[in-house]
């Protein structure tokens, strides 16, 4: 009995032993995966957060410097070929330009000048905007713009005795709901210092007198301190005259010499002179005698 006994004992006491053996042999090699997973596990992450040297995205380099030159001919007015200034688009095409330059073209046109459309059969300017965002990009996008733009402006007034206009805020209108609504002032805003119209009416030229273009707006808004002198230089370039042609211009009765201004023959001449608001002169074409 007792070698089987001890037979039978030892065969659990070896088996106890390979398996713990074998037990801290395997122990070893998971060690050792672990560690291998958490050296992959490091290094992916590593990857996914960008910590690897040299792999890391600065925001520098996801910025994309854009030259001025690629943006340029959004930016430009057709008509002057600079920058936006005061930049107005027309509502039925959406062609933007300068505002003065596009106000000054439908003094003689009623259509944009890029496309051709007819953008109101009788005042244009009824179909304009102001785009306040681009011009913001414009100013944003070329250095001192704006501050040139403003020097030059405050120097052209001052130059000229003229008050410097101030920029126009938006005043929010209470609503029937209790918030507040901007409301935005007219596109075209005639300056105060043009405070004089004047119609004028065309009475005939004598033979002789040479072919004319006839003047294609009769209607004009100018300063009071305006001469008659300006008013014939104006009719001279509007119609192409030859400078050997007189040009007379007449209130009422009376024939005007050029250095009065129009605001004196408005206070001297008096009501009769006016029609409708309007200061009315007549003017006539004659041959100077040679």
């Amino acid at each position: 009995g007792a070698p089987s006994c001890s037979g039978s004992r030892s065969v659990p006491f070896e088996f106890q032993r390979s398996r713990s053996e074998s037990t801290g042999d395997e122990d070893d090699d998971d060690d050792e995966d672990d560690e291998e997973e958490e050296e992959e596990l490091e290094g992916d992450a590593g990857a996914r957060f960008g910590t690897d040297d040299g792999e890391h995205d600065s925001d520098d380099d996801r910025e994309r410097m854009i030259n001025l030159a690629e943006l340029t001919p959004y930016i430009l007015c057709s008509i002057c070929k600079g920058y936006f200034i005061d930049a107005t688009t027309i509502t039925e095409c959406l062609h933007t330009f300068c505002k003065s330059c596009i106000v000054r073209h439908f003094y003689y046109s009623n259509r944009c000048p890029k496309c051709n459309i007819v953008v109101h059969q009788t005042q244009p300017l009824y179909n304009i905007r102001l785009d306040r965002q681009l011009q913001d990009i414009v100013y944003k996008l070329v250095v001192n713009l704006e501050e040139r733009e403003k020097k030059q402006m405050h120097d052209f007034y001052k130059e000229r005795g003229l008050e410097v206009p101030k920029p126009a805020v938006p005043q929010p209108v209470p609503t029937s709901r209790g918030r507040p609504r901007k409301v935005l002032g007219s596109v075209f805003r005639i300056p105060p210092e043009l405070d004089i119209s004047i119609l004028l009416e065309f009475i005939g030229a004598n033979e002789g007198t040479g072919n004319f273009k006839p003047l294609e707006k009769k209607f004009v808004r100018v300063s009071g301190e305006a001469t008659i002198g300006h008013v014939e230089k104006f009719l001279r370039r509007k119609m192409d005259l030859d400078p050997a042609c007189q040009v007379d211009i007449i209130c009422g009765d009376h024939l005007l010499e050029h250095y009065q201004t129009l605001r004196e023959i408005r206070q001297v001449i008096g009501e009769s002179a006016v029609q409708d608001g309007l200061l009315v002169l007549h003017y006539g074409l004659v041959v100077s005698p040679l």
